[in-house]
């Protein structure tokens, strides 16, 4: 009689084996299509990373031609307003000498 228990308890082993077995083998290959799929998504992250950098770089490098012509009209502009005190300095002190010599003649 205790042949008889195994053999039951053996078979109804089975099914639960083989699920087991399936289950198993269904959860890699979802682990793997998974892992592809992670990996892709990766690849594709890295590369709009790659072109969100050039992009960036471009716009660094447009600001800093800019701040070069920005730091060029500066000195343009001061230039011009060192002239333009020296000038403003030689009128005032051509028309002191005029207001000097026009009360020398009314008097």
């Amino acid at each position: 009689m205790t042949c008889f228990n195994l053999k039951p308890r053996t078979m109804n082993n089975f099914p639960i084996k083989i699920l087991l077995i399936i289950v198993v083998t269904f959860s890699f290959t979802a682990c793997g299509n998974l892992n592809n799929d992670v990996e892709n998504r990766l690849t594709t992250l890295k590369n709009k990373t790659k072109s969100l950098d050039s992009i960036i770089n471009k716009e660094v490098d447009k600001v800093s031609t800019l701040d070069s012509l920005i730091n060029k009209e500066r000195e343009k502009v001061k230039k011009l307003d060192t002239l333009i005190n020296k000038t403003s300095y030689q009128l005032d002190s051509i028309s002191k000498k005029g207001s000097k010599l026009l009360e020398k003649f009314i008097n």
